[in-house]
């Protein structure tokens, strides 16, 4: 049943509930390219005020060079494995707010480790708000195809069946930034301290 959304300010006792709640546990971010992780994840990090991590960047960091060299150099399955390796070390490491690669929550091993050890929001967004995101980046192996478009259509026909296996999902969409960390904080809360949970269409949270 559909309710009225969520105030636009999670007050700061959410955050600490939300925390406290979480003990040592993390929060992961998945989806697809340009739906915002890494920037919605830095926003979300600092109202919980756990630390931000950008998988994408520790895994360049490990490897001493960029992610298309990666791809280029040593093939999509030598990245997803050196991929995977990270993000488990990052979730070892103590709680964070943790944005993933596109890809890594395909991966059963990644998944599994993500549902032991974090909790997951799955942003989700339009192939058109996507396309517009990434069109101007030269920095999506993935998407260095003769036609992107229907390479973004087939990714995420093959990966949304297996992001809805994330425990939150929000809709990603041309909003203030603020908005959609507002929609996390609100789902957090709901999950983790038995609050009541809101449905909305989709311009806002899906339990």
């Amino acid at each position: 049943m559909s309710e009225k959304a969520a105030p636009a300010n999670a007050s700061a006792t959410q955050e600490a509930e939300i925390t406290a709640a979480l003990g040592g546990r993390s929060v992961v971010l998945v989806g697809m390219m340009g739906a915002g992780k890494s920037t919605i994840g830095r926003r979300l990090s600092a109202r919980l005020r756990l630390p931000f991590l950008d998988a994408d960047a520790e895994i360049e960091a490990a490897a001493g060079m960029s992610i298309p060299d990666i791809f280029e150099s040593r093939g999509e399955p030598d990245f997803r494995d050196g991929e995977a390796r990270v993000i488990a070390r990052l979730l070892d490491g103590g709680p964070v707010v943790l944005a993933t690669g596109g890809g890594a929550f395909m991966r059963q091993e990644t998944r599994d480790r993500i549902r032991d050890r974090a909790v997951s929001i799955w942003l989700k967004a339009d192939a058109e708000i996507i396309m517009r995101r990434v069109r101007r980046r030269s920095d999506r192996p993935l998407l260095q195809t003769a036609d992107p478009e229907s390479t973004v259509g087939r990714l995420i026909s093959e990966r949304e069946p297996v992001y809805q296996q994330a425990d939150l999902t929000i809709w990603s969409r041309d909003v203030p930034h603020e908005k959609i960390v507002d929609e996390c904080i609100e789902a957090l809360h709901a999950l983790l301290c038995g609050g009541c949970m809101q449905t909305h269409d989709r311009m806002g949270v899906t339990p």
